[in-house]
Protein backbone atom coordinates (compact mmCIF):
# COMPACT_ATOMS: atom_id res chain seq x y z
CA UNK A 1 0.00 0.00 0.00
CA UNK A 2 1.24 3.50 -0.94
CA UNK A 3 1.48 6.14 1.60
CA UNK A 4 -0.24 9.61 1.53
CA UNK A 5 1.05 12.01 -0.60
CA UNK A 6 4.26 13.48 1.49
CA UNK A 7 3.77 17.53 2.19
CA UNK A 8 6.94 18.86 1.65
CA UNK A 9 8.77 21.49 3.52
CA UNK A 10 9.70 23.00 0.26
CA UNK A 11 6.95 24.10 -1.70
CA UNK A 12 9.45 25.20 -5.11
CA UNK A 13 8.84 22.04 -6.39
CA UNK A 14 7.09 22.19 -9.10
CA UNK A 15 4.87 24.82 -8.55
CA UNK A 16 1.65 23.57 -8.90
CA UNK A 17 1.95 20.31 -7.44
CA UNK A 18 3.35 21.91 -4.34
CA UNK A 19 0.50 24.43 -4.34
CA UNK A 20 -2.69 21.67 -4.37
CA UNK A 21 -0.74 19.92 -1.63
CA UNK A 22 -0.38 23.08 0.81
CA UNK A 23 -4.02 24.18 -0.15
CA UNK A 24 -4.63 20.41 0.72
CA UNK A 25 -2.89 20.92 4.41
CA UNK A 26 -4.51 23.94 5.11
CA UNK A 27 -7.94 22.94 4.48
CA UNK A 28 -7.48 19.66 6.72
CA UNK A 29 -6.10 21.74 9.37
CA UNK A 30 -8.66 24.02 9.49
CA UNK A 31 -11.06 21.14 9.68
CA UNK A 32 -8.82 19.11 12.55
CA UNK A 33 -7.87 16.61 10.71
CA UNK A 34 -4.27 15.21 10.29
CA UNK A 35 -2.89 16.15 6.36
CA UNK A 36 -1.29 12.93 5.94
CA UNK A 37 -4.96 11.37 6.19
CA UNK A 38 -5.76 12.72 2.78
CA UNK A 39 -4.22 11.27 0.13
CA UNK A 40 -3.46 13.90 -3.20
CA UNK A 41 -4.66 10.96 -6.16
CA UNK A 42 -3.52 13.37 -9.68
CA UNK A 43 -5.66 12.48 -12.61
CA UNK A 44 -3.23 11.80 -15.32
CA UNK A 45 -5.74 10.28 -17.88
CA UNK A 46 -5.43 11.76 -21.35
CA UNK A 47 -2.23 13.64 -20.14
CA UNK A 48 0.88 13.25 -22.15
CA UNK A 49 4.43 12.10 -20.22
CA UNK A 50 5.98 15.28 -20.58
CA UNK A 51 3.31 16.59 -18.14
CA UNK A 52 3.30 13.91 -15.94
CA UNK A 53 6.77 13.40 -15.34
CA UNK A 54 7.80 16.39 -13.69
CA UNK A 55 5.54 15.67 -11.06
CA UNK A 56 6.26 12.15 -10.66
CA UNK A 57 9.32 13.19 -10.51
CA UNK A 58 8.55 15.86 -7.66
CA UNK A 59 7.29 12.81 -5.59
CA UNK A 60 3.87 12.35 -6.24
CA UNK A 61 3.34 8.44 -5.98
CA UNK A 62 -0.52 8.13 -6.64
CA UNK A 63 -2.37 8.75 -9.99
CA UNK A 64 -5.51 8.15 -11.19
CA UNK A 65 -6.17 6.70 -14.65
CA UNK A 66 -9.68 6.33 -16.74
CA UNK A 67 -9.24 3.38 -19.11
CA UNK A 68 -7.43 0.30 -18.53
CA UNK A 69 -5.30 0.16 -21.94
CA UNK A 70 -4.35 3.90 -21.91
CA UNK A 71 -2.86 3.24 -18.48
CA UNK A 72 -0.98 -0.02 -19.44
CA UNK A 73 0.44 1.76 -22.35
CA UNK A 74 1.33 4.86 -20.17
CA UNK A 75 2.82 3.52 -17.14
CA UNK A 76 4.55 0.55 -18.47
CA UNK A 77 7.91 -0.25 -17.53
CA UNK A 78 7.51 2.77 -15.10
CA UNK A 79 5.30 1.53 -12.04
CA UNK A 80 8.42 1.80 -9.46
CA UNK A 81 6.86 3.13 -6.10
CA UNK A 82 4.07 4.18 -8.49
CA UNK A 83 -0.09 3.75 -7.12
CA UNK A 84 -2.53 3.35 -10.21
CA UNK A 85 -6.18 3.94 -9.19
CA UNK A 86 -8.84 3.37 -12.00
CA UNK A 87 -11.03 5.90 -11.05
CA UNK A 88 -13.31 5.42 -15.05
CA UNK A 89 -16.19 3.06 -15.40
CA UNK A 90 -14.78 -0.74 -15.99
CA UNK A 91 -16.52 -3.09 -18.50
CA UNK A 92 -16.52 -6.85 -16.78
CA UNK A 93 -14.27 -7.61 -20.12
CA UNK A 94 -11.67 -5.63 -19.14
CA UNK A 95 -12.00 -6.87 -15.09
CA UNK A 96 -8.91 -9.37 -15.61
CA UNK A 97 -6.54 -7.11 -17.15
CA UNK A 98 -7.59 -4.17 -14.44
CA UNK A 99 -6.84 -6.47 -11.80
CA UNK A 100 -3.14 -6.85 -12.91
CA UNK A 101 -2.51 -3.60 -13.02
CA UNK A 102 -4.33 -1.29 -10.12
CA UNK A 103 -3.77 -1.31 -7.40
CA UNK A 104 -7.15 0.15 -6.45
CA UNK A 105 -10.56 -0.26 -8.35
CA UNK A 106 -12.63 2.85 -7.21
CA UNK A 107 -15.63 2.34 -9.65
CA UNK A 108 -17.63 -0.44 -8.56
CA UNK A 109 -20.73 0.13 -9.51
CA UNK A 110 -23.36 -2.80 -9.95
CA UNK A 111 -23.82 -6.23 -9.03
CA UNK A 112 -22.38 -8.09 -12.05
CA UNK A 113 -18.90 -6.06 -12.11
CA UNK A 114 -18.53 -7.04 -8.45
CA UNK A 115 -19.37 -11.14 -9.41
CA UNK A 116 -16.81 -10.65 -12.18
CA UNK A 117 -14.43 -9.07 -9.51
CA UNK A 118 -14.77 -11.88 -7.43
CA UNK A 119 -13.97 -14.57 -9.86
CA UNK A 120 -11.22 -13.69 -11.30
CA UNK A 121 -9.90 -12.27 -7.90
CA UNK A 122 -10.51 -15.87 -7.04
CA UNK A 123 -8.54 -16.99 -9.66
CA UNK A 124 -5.77 -14.61 -9.85
CA UNK A 125 -4.93 -14.13 -5.92
CA UNK A 126 -5.08 -10.83 -6.38
CA UNK A 127 -6.72 -7.93 -4.16
CA UNK A 128 -6.95 -4.72 -5.39
CA UNK A 129 -8.43 -2.24 -2.77
CA UNK A 130 -12.01 -1.83 -4.03
CA UNK A 131 -14.17 1.48 -3.70
CA UNK A 132 -18.06 1.73 -4.39
CA UNK A 133 -19.59 4.45 -6.40
CA UNK A 134 -22.21 6.25 -5.36
CA UNK A 135 -23.76 8.32 -7.82
CA UNK A 136 -25.30 10.64 -5.29
CA UNK A 137 -27.23 12.78 -6.98
CA UNK A 138 -28.73 9.23 -9.10
CA UNK A 139 -28.04 11.31 -12.81
CA UNK A 140 -29.07 8.99 -15.27
CA UNK A 141 -26.03 9.36 -17.29
CA UNK A 142 -24.05 8.63 -14.60
CA UNK A 143 -22.28 5.26 -12.92
CA UNK A 144 -22.83 4.17 -9.66
CA UNK A 145 -25.58 2.61 -7.02
CA UNK A 146 -28.05 5.46 -5.77
CA UNK A 147 -27.71 5.91 -2.16
CA UNK A 148 -30.50 3.72 -1.37
CA UNK A 149 -29.17 0.63 -3.23
CA UNK A 150 -26.02 1.72 -1.31
CA UNK A 151 -26.44 -0.52 1.57
CA UNK A 152 -27.37 -3.84 -0.20
CA UNK A 153 -24.86 -3.22 -2.73
CA UNK A 154 -22.44 -2.91 0.42
CA UNK A 155 -23.61 -6.04 2.10
CA UNK A 156 -23.98 -8.20 -0.90
CA UNK A 157 -20.28 -7.17 -2.04
CA UNK A 158 -19.00 -8.17 1.50
CA UNK A 159 -21.28 -10.98 2.67
CA UNK A 160 -21.97 -12.99 -0.49
CA UNK A 161 -18.85 -12.05 -2.68
CA UNK A 162 -16.12 -11.49 0.06
CA UNK A 163 -14.79 -8.62 -0.99
CA UNK A 164 -13.27 -6.38 0.81
CA UNK A 165 -14.79 -2.36 0.21
CA UNK A 166 -12.26 -0.34 1.37
CA UNK A 167 -14.24 3.04 0.84
CA UNK A 168 -16.92 4.85 -1.51
CA UNK A 169 -16.49 7.41 -4.40
CA UNK A 170 -18.93 10.10 -5.76
CA UNK A 171 -19.02 12.67 -8.32
CA UNK A 172 -21.61 14.99 -7.72
CA UNK A 173 -23.75 16.86 -10.50
CA UNK A 174 -22.00 19.70 -11.72
CA UNK A 175 -24.84 21.85 -11.54
CA UNK A 176 -24.90 21.52 -7.69
CA UNK A 177 -23.00 22.42 -4.79
CA UNK A 178 -20.62 19.38 -3.77
CA UNK A 179 -21.47 19.80 -0.04
CA UNK A 180 -24.25 18.28 0.28
CA UNK A 181 -23.44 15.24 -1.77
CA UNK A 182 -19.89 14.65 -0.12
CA UNK A 183 -21.40 14.78 3.71
CA UNK A 184 -24.05 12.28 2.28
CA UNK A 185 -21.25 9.68 0.86
CA UNK A 186 -20.02 10.03 4.48
CA UNK A 187 -22.99 9.33 6.10
CA UNK A 188 -23.24 6.06 3.59
CA UNK A 189 -19.51 5.20 5.00
CA UNK A 190 -20.32 5.96 8.73
CA UNK A 191 -23.07 3.64 8.96
CA UNK A 192 -21.04 0.85 6.70
CA UNK A 193 -17.78 1.44 8.83
CA UNK A 194 -16.39 2.20 5.40
CA UNK A 195 -12.92 4.39 6.00
CA UNK A 196 -12.03 5.54 2.73
CA UNK A 197 -13.80 8.27 0.82
CA UNK A 198 -13.01 9.38 -2.54
CA UNK A 199 -14.36 12.65 -3.35
CA UNK A 200 -13.30 16.01 -4.68
CA UNK A 201 -11.84 17.17 -7.63
CA UNK A 202 -10.01 20.02 -8.91
CA UNK A 203 -12.49 22.84 -8.10
CA UNK A 204 -13.61 21.78 -4.82
CA UNK A 205 -11.42 19.38 -3.00
CA UNK A 206 -10.76 22.07 -0.08
CA UNK A 207 -14.62 21.25 0.91
CA UNK A 208 -14.18 17.65 0.41
CA UNK A 209 -11.39 17.57 3.07
CA UNK A 210 -13.61 19.44 5.33
CA UNK A 211 -16.60 16.69 4.73
CA UNK A 212 -13.49 13.59 5.45
CA UNK A 213 -12.33 12.82 2.21
CA UNK A 214 -9.27 10.33 2.49
CA UNK A 215 -8.61 10.82 -1.27
CA UNK A 216 -9.09 13.59 -3.43
CA UNK A 217 -8.21 13.54 -7.60
CA UNK A 218 -6.98 16.54 -8.96
CA UNK A 219 -6.12 16.65 -12.56
CA UNK A 220 -6.95 20.24 -14.53
CA UNK A 221 -5.53 22.20 -11.35
CA UNK A 222 -2.40 20.16 -11.25
CA UNK A 223 -1.87 19.69 -15.03
CA UNK A 224 -3.85 22.55 -17.11
CA UNK A 225 -7.09 22.45 -18.46
CA UNK A 226 -8.68 20.04 -21.34
CA UNK A 227 -10.92 18.78 -23.18
CA UNK A 228 -12.05 16.10 -20.81
CA UNK A 229 -13.59 17.51 -17.13
CA UNK A 230 -11.13 15.74 -14.45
Amino acid sequence: MTSPTPFPADLERPGAWADILKRMALAARAAGRDPRAVTLTAVSKQQPWEAIAPVLAAGQAVFGENRVQEAAARWAGRRGGVELRLIGPLQTNKAREALALFDVIETLDRPRLAECLAKEMAGLALRPRLYIQVNTGEEAQKAGVTPGEADDFIRHCRDRLDLAIEGLMCIPPASEPPGPHFALLAKIARRNAISGLSMGMSADFEIAIALGATAVRVGSALFGARAAHD
